[in-house]
């Protein structure tokens, strides 16, 4: 499986995170929800166009989906961000 990094970045974007801080080789977005940065956190690379499976994977931990599943239907749209924040609290995975 391979997802453009720019669909990453994109639904990312639409579902509440920000950029935080931008490095020469990673752009690091958080989650805020009512204006306020929660510790959810992911790393998308700048030289990398595709994300595989290995990859995938990092991002999937980082957001905190137990399934790859879970992940794509997040990047696809079909999880929306009511939902994944929901997710969230019922995992205390998020802080205020």
């Amino acid at each position: 499986m391979v997802i453009k990094t720019r669909k990453i970045a994109s639904a990312l974007k639409t579902k509440g995170f920000k950029i935080v801080k931008e490095k020469e080789d990673h752009v690091y977005y958080f989650l805020f929800i009512n204006g306020k940065k929660t510790q959810i956190r992911t790393k998308l690379s700048h030289g990398i166009t595709e994300y595989s499976n290995d990859l995938l994977s990092n991002v999937q931990k980082q957001l905190n989906f137990e399934k790859k599943d879970e992940l794509l239907r997040f990047i696809s749209c079909s999880i929306k961000l009511p939902t994944y924040i929901a997710m969230l609290e019922n995992k205390s995975a998020i802080e205020y």
